[in-house]
This record gives C-alpha cells, structure tokens and sequence, in this order.
C-alpha cells in the first residue's frame, strides 16, 4: 500500500528574472495548487535568504496542502530550481510540469516521480 505520490522536478537555467521574483513564485505557489487540484493549509512560507553567499542564494518556499506539501527552492545566481510536490493524493505530474513551465520557462526539467511506502 503506497502511502503517498511524490515528484521531484530540477529544473535547469531558468530565467533569473523568474526565479528572483517573490510574486511570481506566490503566483506559481496559488496556481500549482489548483491545478493539480489540492487544498492549500494556511499562507505559504517564502524566504530569500543566504545572500552572503552568491552560489547559496535563492527563495525557498514551503506550502503545506491538506494531503502533505509542495517545496521549492531556487538558484539566484544559476537559475536552477527544485520542486517537489508530495502527496497521498494522486495528482497529474503533466499538469503540473506544465505549470512550472509556464511560471519559470526551465530549459531543461528532469522529473522523478514514486511512491511512498511501497516497499
């Protein structure tokens, strides 16, 4: 029995302008969770932090959902960024490729997706 559905997309080279923005990531953050149709648990945590360090500084956020949560975390200075999104509630990882397309234009996304406690 599978506890939970979790997805992991890198994504690489992404606009800087996109994932230096705090309104745009809030806006991915409100859309992501419609459209792979979840339930959103209070406001999420975004902080920009790490600033003394140019290779280490970037948003990370954090949205619970009322079946887990969805994380990210962004490269100021390459671009890159990491999402996941678990939950026990299947949901469509095309869906929300598309999404993180349309919000961060990656050239490149290499997702992995499994199951949880299916051992």
């Amino acid at each position: 029995m599978s506890w939970g559905y979790h997805a992991l997309f890198d994504c690489q080279s992404c606009p800087i302008e996109r994932v230096t923005s705090e309104e745009n990531i809030r806006e991915f953050i409100n859309e992501i969770v419609s459209a792979i149709d979840m339930k959103s648990y209070g406001e999420p945590m975004i902080a920009h932090f790490a600033t003394h360090d140019a290779d280490a500084a970037g948003y990370s956020f954090c949205q619970m959902i009322e079946t887990s949560n969805i994380t990210g975390h962004f490269s100021d200075k390459t671009g890159d960024c990491y999402i996941d999104i678990f939950s026990c509630k299947e949901y469509d990882t095309d869906v929300a490729a598309d999404v993180i397309d349309d919000f961060f234009r990656p050239e490149e996304v290499k997702m992995r997706y499994f199951e949880r406690g299916d051992w």
